[in-house]
């Protein structure tokens, strides 16, 4: 049986993992499809954001019809250079049919394809299960609550991010 994520060692400072909450603000893209379960992970997501340190006028909700939609949302939201990190949450559950794996493949490869290409953070709260059962037991059940660790993921990587500091610039032309 799977369980909760694993935790990283927090800081002794601050208790959270970093020291300094990351600066900027944050968004959370959920997704409607599965909405209740998926509301559940948005309000775990935003609240573990609050946890970490960042006040709650700097974390934004957005919403979107479904799994399939989130990387573009992501992308979007990434390009705008406004968020310091982007959490996304959904739930996909198998059907009878092979859809669930096209979602589920198209979600989490568009969202690692967000983070790598824009650079900012995006973490992956995506609940994909056989059953709703499960869904709802990893949205804050005895198996933990894929939201609040997709923020707490997402925290890590922007403190990370930020004091690893800018890359090199590139040279301009004249």
């Amino acid at each position: 049986m799977a369980g909760a994520a694993p935790r990283k060692k927090r800081s002794e400072a601050s208790g959270h993992g970093f020291d300094q909450p990351p600066r900027g603000r944050f968004a959370v893209v959920a997704a409607r499809f599965n909405e209740a379960i998926s509301k559940k992970l948005a309000d775990g997501a935003a609240a573990a954001l609050e946890a970490g340190g960042v006040p709650g006028d700097r974390i934004e909700t957005h919403w979107v019809p479904g799994s399939f939609e989130l990387p573009q949302a992501a992308m979007a939201l990434a390009r705008t250079r406004r968020y310091a990190g982007i959490v996304c949450v959904g739930v996909v559950i198998r059907g009878e049919t092979p859809h669930f794996d096209y979602i589920a493949a198209a979600a989490a490869q568009g969202l690692s394809r967000v983070g790598l290409e824009t650079g900012v953070p995006v973490g992956f709260g995506v609940i994909t299960s056989l059953t709703e059962g499960q869904a709802w037991e990893r949205a804050g059940g005895a198996v933990g609550h894929r939201g609040e660790e997709a923020a707490r993921a997402t925290l890590e990587m922007a403190a990370w991010m930020q004091a690893l500091g800018p890359g090199p610039r590139a040279e301009r032309r004249r």
